[in-house]
């Protein structure tokens, strides 16, 4: 761990981090930013590569008992310097540079690419993405995912980066161990066909029951955009609908709520068939 003092704005690596951060996803070099020592020390658990630590002067304590590699850089600087690159409205003390994990389909499919003719043994959960806006909704959806048993999601056009600092910060960490693709919509169901996976989407009307339908099979759930939910197109190349009835005065729950329940109803199905 190497600690150099940096005073200047002009830095490089700060520059680096303000990029990552305004436009995740999209920063040449390949690098996410993200922000504060529990982050950070998700990041670690995760086994992502860091290459650089952003502290503000008088919090080298937060970096206490983390295991940093030796080459990755620490820079000290002024609060208020560090500060002018983050993102959030109470900026924490602590930011850095990581290397997103890279996934494949065999990651997202839980090996069932792979076991194509064994199929019934390899029973992936999958959520499908298709323009989600709201990143708080994202994270929030990434956690729900991990937390219920999800063999990976799929993010296609239109939906926001998975590296925006509010879906990193709404998935306390999930975001660095679930695996996640951003792919397009023909790629998309042409490679969900030809593993076996069926694919569910969401509606408020003219759908089944999610207690109904059977989730215990390799399914993919697909999770629409919050004003608009799934684009027609896309609907109509799903092999089913499913909703969440709901008997008090609400229409329907939001994205992430949504995803929530059908992942928890998707879990308990599978617990029971066991």
């Amino acid at each position: 761990m190497r600690i150099r003092i940096v005073e200047s704005k002009q830095n490089s690596r700060l520059k680096e981090l303000r990029r990552a951060l305004a436009q995740p996803g999209r920063d040449a070099s390949g690098l996410a930013g993200i922000e504060g020592p529990n982050l950070l020390e998700e990041a670690l658990r995760a086994g992502l590569h860091i290459p650089c630590v952003f502290v503000a002067q008088g919090e080298e304590h937060l970096l206490e008992g983390l295991a940093l590699a030796a080459e990755t850089e620490v820079l000290l600087m002024p609060r208020e310097l560090l500060e002018s690159a983050l993102a959030t409205e109470t900026p924490q003390p602590v930011a850095a540079l990581v290397e997103p994990p890279t996934w494949s389909w065999d990651d997202v499919l839980g090996g069932a690419e792979k076991a194509k003719p064994m199929l019934a043994n390899a029973k992936p959960l999958i959520v499908v993405l298709a323009g989600l806006q709201d990143p708080g909704n994202l994270g929030t959806i990434l956690r729900s995912a991990e937390a219920f048993g999800a063999s990976g999601v799929l993010s296609l056009p239109g939906t926001v980066s998975e590296w925006n600092p509010k879906a990193v910060r709404a998935s306390a960490g999930s975001v660095f161990r679930l695996p996640l693709l951003s792919v397009g919509a023909e790629d998309c169901f042409a490679r969900l066909r030809k593993t076996g996976v069926k694919i569910w989407t969401t509606a408020v009307n003219g759908a089944e029951a999610a207690d109904r339908v059977d989730l215990t099979g390799p399914v993919a759930l697909m999770i629409g955009n919050e004003g608009n939910g799934v684009p027609q197109e896309m609907a109509a190349l799903a092999d089913g609908a499913v909703t969440i009835p709901c008997p008090g005065p609400v229409e329907s729950l939001n994205a992430a709520a949504a995803a929530s329940v059908l992942l928890y109803e998707a879990s308990r199905q599978r617990r029971s068939a066991r």
